[in-house]
């Protein structure tokens, strides 16, 4: 049986680890590791720790004993296939919902990755440190799809008049319904050469994952360029593995551009207390092999040269739609434009109704947050916005449903659990509003022009679903009302979030035309300039 954590809803109450001792642990206050594919005498172990979760967070591989009626929404709208290019974690839970709603048609999902869906967090955890193999990260199947699945073949255009997705073995494939759910790939190291030195490595996918464990288990000297979460998470593994690492960080301190400086700060203290030679403010400018082409050694802006055996380049997330130039729609660098209900829109602002997006390389606007076009590398949110997807796929205007869930994001790092809910960057001011910064267990408040806007807790999970409260009330910011864990009126300080840089800034539109009715836009792709 397959088992996923939904640790967006795990609050780290540990019932899973009394009931199934065998399969999840917790070794420190909240992260929790786990077994994603015990053998089958766990079996009853596991099922008494999914019934034991008092959030429900426990997915497994087990079909849903209670569907929904199908709807007549889904039965009378005469769809008659529905196509969703990118077969990871959006994409499946968006053909599970499908299912699930009463949808009977044909269904095909197009994925360019040969194998099954998997999970991704495990891979920069407890498949970095050895807990469990790459090939063991596959997603539970919940439901009995009855799709058509079409593997290790990639989307290479989108005909939007003839409503096909055209693929790179040449095929063609129409769809009355389209969902986009292409994701991201990692960001490589920008040196084509350097690169593809034996033991320059990036993290995103199970084979990197695999090669990155088959590596650290050699024992090699590490550099991480990049201080983000996955680089943070990189860097505690090798603590864990008592390897020597080192982190290049161009910001302030680790975790800045998603948390700001005030919680980066405690997020660097926390990692050169835990052994990592964390160098901040400096670059990775070259990489250097040896004459039969292996790493060496690192030079950093700073003038120092460090000698390294392996390299890692955590610098973020490119959104996969080059497959998308041409087509019409709003797509770029900045992801796949929709509306809340998860619509696409085109080139020239129009919602196209056949046509939606979900996942990562989804860029939409949150009431939350002043109508602001977010785009989110987040489980939750993939999660979240394939169901609203699905839903309005198959459902008439009047009972579409908007994506209006918060973000919620967690990372497991050098024995803490990191969770957030909200946009913390978002944000003009932050408090330390409960707990202890010394002790790494605290929530860490963040308002913008006196409302609250978001969360962080430091292995204190079992607030957010209080905070998540009061930022969709609009409540007050600071809070100011008694709090457990509290010994003084909390403080409001400078939340120190680096300048936004518009994610549009690479888009080039042209419009042509006189007459109202032959206006049109077009996006030039940044490589045609």
């Amino acid at each position: 049986m397959r088992v996923v954590v939904d640790l967006t809803k795990c609050q780290g109450y540990g019932q899973c680890v009394f009931a199934a001792p065998d399969v999840f642990r917790m070794p420190h206050h909240e992260a929790l590791m786990y077994e994603l594919d015990p053998d089958e005498s766990k079996r009853d172990q596991v099922l008494r720790a999914a019934a034991a979760c008092p959030v429900r967070a426990l997915l497994l591989d087990e079909a849903i004993t209670e569907r929904q009626e199908k709807t007549s929404a889904a039965g009378d709208t005469g769809i008659g296939r529905i196509v969703i290019v990118g077969a990871s974690l959006a994409g499946l839970r968006a053909a599970a919902t499908l299912r699930r709603e009463g949808y009977a048609g044909a269904l095909t999902l197009i994925g360019d990755e040969p194998g099954e869906p998997y999970d991704r967090p495990p891979l920069s955890k407890q498949v970095l440190s050895g807990q469990i193999a790459a090939a063991d990260t596959m997603l539970p199947r919940r439901d009995e799809l009855d799709a058509e699945w079409i593997r290790g073949v990639a989307a290479v255009g989108l005909d939007l008049a003839a409503r096909q997705v055209r693929l790179a073995d040449g095929r063609a494939v129409g769809y009355d319904r389209l969902l986009i759910a292409t994701g991201v790939r990692a960001r490589p190291w920008p040196d084509p050469q350097e690169a593809a030195l034996d033991g320059v490595s990036v993290l995103r996918s199970r084979q990197d994952a695999a090669e990155l464990r088959r590596r650290l288990a050699s024992g090699p000297r590490v550099l991480v360029i990049g201080g983000g979460f996955t680089g943070s998470e990189i860097a505690s593994v090798c603590r864990e593995l008592d390897l020597p690492v080192t982190v290049a960080e161009r910001g302030p301190a680790p975790l800045v551009g998603a948390l700001g400086g005030v919680v980066g700060r405690i997020a660097a203290d926390m990692q050169r207390e835990n052994g990592v030679d964390l160098r901040c403010g400096v670059t990775v400018t070259a990489l250097e092999g040896d004459r039969d082409g292996r790493l060496r050694r690192a030079r950093l802006s700073d003038g120092s040269v460090l000698d390294v055996d392996l390299a890692v380049a955590a610098l973020g997330a490119v959104r996969n739609v080059e497959w998308l130039d041409g087509s019409g729609l709003a797509a770029g660098a900045w992801g796949v434009g929709c509306d809340a209900g998860c619509r696409a829109f085109d080139v020239n602002g129009i919602v196209c109704d056949d046509v939606f997006v979900a996942g990562d390389v989804a860029r939409f606007p949150h009431p939350v947050y002043g109508y602001q076009f977010l785009t989110l590398e987040h489980w939750g949110n993939a999660v979240s916005q394939a169901h609203v997807a699905a839903h309005n796929m198959i459902s008439p205007s009047g009972r579409l449903r908007p994506h209006l869930s918060l973000p919620v994001f967690w990372s497991a790092q050098f024995g803490v659990n990191i969770k957030s809910v909200g946009v913390p960057t978002f944000a003009d001011e932050v408090a330390i509003v409960q707990g202890s910064v010394e002790e790494r267990r605290f929530v860490a408040v963040y308002g913008h022009r006196g409302r609250i806007t978001a969360a962080v807790t430091f292995d204190e999970a079992m607030w957010l679903d209080f905070y998540r409260d009061l930022i969709e009330r609009a409540a007050p910011f600071p809070p100011d009302f008694a709090m457990v864990g509290r010994s003084a009126p909390p403080r409001a300080v400078p939340a120190e979030i680096p300048a936004r840089i518009p994610a549009i800034h690479d888009a080039t539109v042209v419009v042509t035309g006189h007459n109202p009715d032959e206006r049109r836009a077009t996006l030039i792709p940044a490589g045609a300039r």
